[in-house]
């Protein structure tokens, strides 16, 4: 997959993919419309696991942007890897990034929170009020359901390395139970002295080496 025709087609495939608005450089900052340049970059180096990394990086700041999940399937797809399994629950409340749901669900708090000062001090057009308290819950609720449904993929990584061996225990030594392929995202479970204990789609689980796996949530 790391040949220089292979490479070529992925240039190919993903600049006929590049929407204008992701044509131009990449923004200074953690930004979508940068991941997703950088995410490109690595896609054309013939790096997969970086590209998925970083595709993966950018959906969560941008939901549902058709560029990004045309081109990360794209990658996986040439990486003979499945694409990781969404319940219907999370694909339905990630309509917005987590930074604008998370002002949706300060502006609900406000309302519901004006709302019953107002209908404590004014006895008339309680029916505005009510309707008030009902709005603010709903944009706390959106907010909510999202934490939720973010919160999986908040352990979610990315084998970016070219193989990565899975042992019994987390020691370099350990017996190896599998090999992870480059691109694979996987579940962390635990950590311990530099091994991650992961998750495959499949329920195969094992100790991986830190190095070999990039979290999709960046970690300090």
């Amino acid at each position: 997959m790391k040949n220089g025709a292979q490479s070529a087609a992925w240039a190919l495939s993903l600049a006929l993919l590049a929407a204008p608005v992701h044509a131009q450089p990449a923004q200074a900052g953690y930004s979508a419309a940068g991941l997703y340049n950088l995410a490109n970059a690595y896609a054309r180096q013939g790096k997969p696991g970086m590209a998925v990394l970083n595709y993966e990086r950018a959906s969560l700041l941008s939901p549902n942007d058709p560029d990004i999940d045309a081109n990360l399937n794209y990658v996986r797809a040439s990486s003979h890897l499945p694409a990781p399994s969404r319940s219907a629950f999370e694909r339905m409340v990630r309509v917005a990034s987590p930074f604008v749901l998370s002002w949706i669900g300060v502006m609900g708090l406000v309302i519901v929170g004006v709302s019953a000062l107002a209908a404590q001090l004014a006895s008339r057009h309680r029916w505005v009020h009510r309707l008030g308290m009902l709005l603010g819950i709903c944009m706390l609720s959106l907010t909510v359901a999202n934490g939720i449904a973010l919160w999986p993929m908040l352990h979610e990584g990315v084998v970016i390395s070219g193989a990565a061996a899975v042992r019994v225990s987390p020691v370099p030594m350990g017996d190896s139970l599998f090999v992870l392929p480059e691109a694979e995202t996987v579940k962390i479970a635990a950590e311990h002295e530099g091994f991650l204990l992961i998750q495959t789609g499949a329920g195969r689980t094992g100790w991986v080496s830190r190095s070999n796996i990039a979290s999709v949530v960046p970690r300090k």
